[in-house]
């Protein structure tokens, strides 16, 4: 068989294993879609273990021509179902019209975007199974008061139950990576909507853990301006405060704004 030439420019490190490959494809839980979406495919490794499962509907976007060319050769029973383009720039709803389970070895340089990407159209996705770097899945799957804590596990754990799975070694792919990886799993939680302005809530988070050495009285300046507060909340770092207790700043945060 032939291969593909991995491409460093798209972060390419193709997975040799078979084991870790049927553990991703089988790392969904029961009431997962049918219709699945692999990210990265690349020459397949882990596609022809998500064929395998009961009535999958499994579709594949690569951005590498020659990866494309490769899996429209190999794998037939893909016909139809290989979309060659970026995920980040796919517009998932027109795409589809039902809800899919996303999957995928997924490349390290963009990987925080990919799950941007999950958290914008969670009304679609309600389960993923990936590998990502394994400092990224760490953060993803960490608790408050973890120094791993950051604005993805609080974005994510929002609207997702996150499960961190397993560590995989860099001896597994071709060419190996020079950090471990961890495969980490999203199921949709029942959350349709927050109990605060949810683009607040983005923005929150997200100055508030760019400075997270600093109270929340302190980081948030940008937002609060000269508006002063003594709630203790504020007294407070970012990786100290769960979900809900962000809810509940952004929502004083926006009392505050509107005064």
């Amino acid at each position: 068989m032939r291969k593909v030439r991995a491409k460093k420019n798209l972060g390419q490190h193709f997975l040799k294993d078979e084991n870790i490959a049927a553990n991703i494809a089988n790392g969904f839980v029961a009431d997962a879609p049918n219709l699945i979406l692999e990210i990265g495919p690349g020459m397949g490794i882990l596609t022809r273990h998500l064929l395998k499962r009961p009535n999958a509907d499994v579709h594949v976007v690569e951005i590498d021509h020659e990866s494309v060319d490769f899996l429209k050769a190999e794998m037939p029973m893909l016909d139809g179902r290989i979309i060659e383009g970026d995920f980040l720039k796919l517009n998932l709803q027109t795409l589809f019209n039902q809800p899919i389970a996303v999957a995928g070895n997924f490349p390290y340089n963009i990987s925080s975007q990919i799950l941007f990407k999950i958290i914008d159209n969670r009304q679609m996705i309600p389960q993923m199974v990936g590998m990502f770097q394994k400092e990224v899945a760490e953060r993803v799957a960490s608790a408050p008061g973890s120094k791993a804590y950051g604005i993805l596990s609080v974005l994510l754990q929002a609207y997702y139950k996150i499960d961190y799975l397993f560590t995989v070694h860099e001896n597994v792919f071709d060419p190996p990576p020079k950090v471990k990886s961890g495969v980490i799993r999203l199921v949709r939680n029942n959350v349709e909507h927050l109990s605060c302005n949810e683009q607040l809530f983005t923005q929150v988070v997200k100055t508030s853990f760019n400075q997270r050495r600093k109270t929340l009285s302190n980081s948030l300046k940008p937002i609060l301006k000269e508006a002063k507060t003594d709630l203790p909340l504020f007294k407070l770092r970012p990786e100290q405060l769960s979900v809900s207790e962000f809810v509940e700043l952004t929502n004083i945060v926006e009392n505050i704004i509107n005064k």
